[in-house]
């Protein structure tokens, strides 16, 4: 088992290194997970995003002033000549996920980085969520990803210093039905569960998606609103939590390992894809029988407000 302590100093040591900074230069994301994206993601999820150097924030922020495209393309014809659109396009739940962690860091992000915010109320679709793949905006009826969904819905309302616009207010409440109408993990159609890794809470999430994550947010937007939860997505939830809650708290059941490919930097200055390479603070917060701090705050915070009034 990785030592916690020893693990944080480390991954901060490393964000403060002329290496994080190179890396991010090179490509602000890529490759899977051991670069400072994936690094300043763990501390936020942790509550520590304020532990990540400035000389790693400040290189993040002119990364994504310069490397991305600022629009999300919808049409091939739409991408410039010479973009790589593996590396230059930035995904929605990437944009969302970043924008939080900045935000948590301390970053000025609507200062520096205009173009992030309004991204989610302009993609959002007409079923209330968003989805990564462009092709679906093109379609006759199109519909959303939660896995998309759900970090654009926690920027909004989770990262501000004002009040919510009248827009804001309609981007979040679409969305919430949204993910009832799903009821957080299932199909509409059959009512048959999604994905059944959904149904387990997990840690670190990064861009990654389970029930508690969406739940967590309609408590939140409850709160804030008034908006009401049906009292047997209530009864779901807590009996979900219950299967992994102890005396101690939440405990995770396994190494959450979401995706085992990363696209690889070569020595020829190429990418192309191959495995994907670890960081020990990743690992000293995500194995079986971890007992999930961060997590177990979340949880603490909704439960006695989650229920319909």
């Amino acid at each position: 088992m990785t030592d916690f302590k020893s693990a944080l100093e480390e991954s901060i040591s490393y964000l403060s290194s002329f290496e994080a900074v190179e890396s991010i230069k090179r490509d602000p994301y890529w490759p899977k997970w051991d670069t400072p994206w994936w690094h300043m993601a763990v501390l936020k999820e942790l509550g520590l995003a304020r532990q990540i150097p400035k000389i790693t924030l400040d290189a993040m922020v002119h990364a994504l002033q310069n490397h991305y495209l600022q629009f999300f393309p919808i049409r091939s014809e739409e991408v410039p000549p010479g973009t790589d659109s593996y590396r230059q396009i930035p995904c929605i739940c990437s944009v969302g996920n970043m924008y939080q962690i900045l935000f948590a860091a301390g970053v000025d992000v609507d200062r520096d980085l205009p173009w992030m915010r309004p991204w989610f109320v302009k993609y959002q679709l007409p079923d209330g969520g968003l989805n990564c793949d462009e092709s679906v905006y093109t379609k006759t009826t199109p519909k959303s990803s939660i896995v998309s969904t759900i970090c654009c819905l926690e920027a909004v309302l989770f990262c501000r210093h004002q009040d919510l616009t009248a827009e804001e207010v309609n981007f979040l409440n679409k969305g919430a039905e949204y993910l009832v109408r799903q009821k957080l993990f299932r199909r509409i159609s059959n009512g048959d569960v999604i994905d059944n890794d959904w149904i387990e809470i997990r840690f670190p999430r990064f861009y990654d998606y389970d029930f508690l994550r969406g739940y967590y947010f309609l408590a939140k937007w409850k709160e804030a609103s008034g908006f009401l939860i049906p009292v047997d997505l209530v009864e779901e939830v807590e009996k979900l939590v219950s299967a992994q809650m102890t005396d101690k708290g939440i405990q995770l059941r396994r190494y959450n390992l979401i995706d085992k490919r990363s696209y690889n930097p070569q020595a020829d200055g190429t990418w192309k894809m191959g495995e994907v390479s670890e960081f020990n603070l990743f690992k000293a917060v995500s194995f079986d029988g971890a007992i999930s701090e961060p997590l177990t705050k979340a949880w603490n915070e909704i439960k006695n407000i989650s229920c319909v009034q």
